[in-house]
Parts: structure tokens; sequence; C-alpha cells
């Protein structure tokens, strides 16, 4: 049995073979077990920072990344036990079969780790939605959306790096300086996408709006839905969606809607010429008397001015910030009201009767 297992096959013995074999495949069968000891040290430290974190919810996101990440790390450390087998090294271009096969699981394994990074931060964001949420902040949910999305970008990037250096030895320093000469040159040729990119995030920190404000920039209005790197998507009144450049929703004079404190409607009333200064009086009275309802917060009545053909009423009136379909409701109602006041006081609406007489070949018009 012994001279079996001592048989050697391509450089390793049999021994080894089922040795590697064996540590690699009871891994296998106990990496669940061993990825969730390990989150749990890991809970402990988290734990100590969010002091209301939820254990399971860290678990889910990170204990099946752990574990493959785990494997990997035990497999590739077992795996280079063995002595690479002279006879099948042979050169592919410019690198051996064993520096090839070194650099595979190289970057298998900072792949696998890179993979375990950015789960954790998504926990992390999960933490702060759920801190946000309790603060009843959307903003901050803008926020953490972007900049998770941000750090996955840069944590891309590293990754890269690291395959670059540790799997292939590549000098980085030269590459990172060649990075830096081309990085300023793609920003002065791509400025309008840097301008964008910089007004995203004074959009972020001065939070002019945040995602479902009905907001009016330009000619246009609507509900914003997407505040992204580069551009705000909203969806306008006409149910269009539209995307706007951030330096445009920077630069443009806007006007957040969502934040008004009241909304205000007019009415402009032409009364005829014949109308009595009591019944102007009672009129004015019976308009103030309509508008005393709980969604009008303050209005105003008066006679404003005496034109050659009319008496003129002017009405404005302000409620609180409540729907628009709510505001039509209240203003609506508030004319025909106003309309029956007329009618009941027998008023008429100036031009509201002509008379058309034909006099001397010609066309005469009176009131």
């Amino acid at each position: 049995m012994n001279e079996f297992l001592d048989r050697i096959v391509l450089d390793n013995t049999i021994r080894v073979y089922l040795i590697v074999a064996a540590v690699i495949l009871f891994m296998i069968m106990v990496k669940r077990h061993i990825a969730h000891y390990a989150a749990a040290l890991i809970f402990i430290f988290v734990k100590s920072i969010w002091k209301d974190v939820d254990r399971k919810s860290f678990t889910n996101l990170v204990i099946r990344p752990l574990g493959v990440f785990l494997t990997i790390l035990v497999s590739i450390a077992t795996l280079n036990k063995l002595t690479f087998p002279r006879e099948i090294d042979f050169d592919i271009y410019r690198l051996t079969l064993q520096e090839l096969v070194h650099g595979l699981g190289t970057v298998v394994l900072i792949v696998a780790f890179i993979r375990l990074l950015m789960r954790m931060m998504d926990f992390i964001a999960m933490l702060l939605h759920i801190k946000a949420d309790r603060a009843h902040d959307t903003s901050d949910n803008q926020l953490i959306v972007f900049f998770k999305d941000f750090f996955k970008v840069i944590l891309g990037i590293i990754g890269l790096l690291m395959i670059l250096k540790l799997a292939f030895g590549y000098n980085i320093s030269n590459l990172l300086t060649g990075l830096s000469i081309v990085g300023a040159a793609i920003a002065l040729s791509l400025r309008e996408s840097m301008e964008n990119l910089i007004a995203s995030f004074i959009i972020f920190f001065d939070k002019p709006f945040t995602t479902g404000d009905v907001v009016k920039v330009n000619t246009f209005s609507g509900t914003v839905e997407k505040v992204g790197l580069r551009s705000t998507r909203i969806r306008t009144d006409q149910k269009t969606f539209i995307t706007v450049p951030n330096k445009q929703m920077v630069d443009s004079i806007l006007d957040n809607l969502s934040q008004r404190t009241q909304r205000r409607a007019d009415l402009r009333l032409e009364l005829g010429l014949d109308t009595t200064a009591d019944k102007l009086q009672q009129l004015t009275a019976r308009i103030k008397s309509i508008l005393a309802r709980p969604e009008v917060e303050n209005s105003n009545v008066m006679l404003a001015d005496i034109s050659p053909s009319a008496f003129v009423v002017t009405t404005e009136y302000y409620t609180g910030p409540i729907t628009m379909a709510e505001f039509n409701t209240v203003k609506e109602e508030t004319t025909f009201a106003v309309l029956r006041a007329i009618g009941d006081l027998g008023i008429e609406i100036a031009g509201a009767s002509v008379d058309i007489k034909v006099a001397g070949g010609g066309l005469t018009a009176g009131v």
C-alpha cells in the first residue's frame, strides 16, 4: 500500500495528490459552516459600530461570497503544495504554463475577494437605508445609492490593478502615471460630462430637490424619478419621460413645487356699470363668506378698479400645499359659488348684454 502511495506521478506522489484532494473536498463540504463562524466574527466587529444591526440580514448577504472566498483561498494554498510537473510546463507566448496557472489562480482569488467586499458594501448600504427611513429623509436614500455604486466602481478598479500587479507582475506605477495623463486628456475632451458629474455632487450635497419632488425647470415641469451621475430623469405632467443634464438642473432657475407652503388662486370679475355700490358690497361680503372654508388659509377680496366699461372686483386666496386635483376642486367649487351669488344679487357681468342697431347705413353697438 505504501509503495502505491509513494509512487510518483507527474513529479508528485499519489499520497500528496490524495491529501490535497481530501483537503479541498473537506473544505467544499464544510465551507458553509466555516463561513458561518467567520461571518459571526465579522459581525461582532460590525455590531460594535452599528448597534441595531440585524445579524440574519448580515449573514444572508455575506455568508455565500465568504464561503466561496475561503474555499478558493484554501484550495489555492493547498494546490501550491504540489510541484508543478515539468513534463507539461511549456511556453505559451511569453509565459510558461506554470506562470499562467498561478496567475489564473490569483485572478480567481482576487475576484472572489472583491466580490465579498461588494456584498459587505451592499449590507452597509442597507443599514444606511434603514437609518434614513427612520429619519424620513428620502434625500439620504438617494445619496446612499449614488455612493454605493460609486465605491463599487472604485473597488472594481482596485481589483483590476491588483490583478495586474499580483497575477501578472505588471508595474502599475507606470500605469498609474500613464492613466493620470490620459485621464487629464479625457477630462478635457469630455468637459461637459465632467461638468455634469460635478453637478451631480452639487445636487446630492446641496439637495435643491430629491427623488419624488415635483420641479419646474425651464419650460417643463414634472416629478423627479432618478438622479444619476450624468443626468436627472423627470416624468413630466404630460407623462412623458425626459432626461435633463445635471449641469442644466444646477445652472437653471429651478422651482421645487413640492416645497411650496401654499397654492394661490385668482378670480377677476368685471361687473356692469349699472351695479349699485350696495350690491358690490354685498357681493364682496358673499365672496368672503364663500372663502371661509377649511381649505382656504387666507384671502383678499376688494373692488380693485373702475374702468369705463366695468367695475373690477379681484379675489385672491391661498390654500395649503394640497394636491393639484384637490386644488382644482376647491377652485371650481369657489367659482360656481361666486357665480350663484352674482345671480342671486341680480348683478350682470360687463358685456353680458349688447344691443346692435343699424343707424345711418352703419352698425352701432350699445350695452
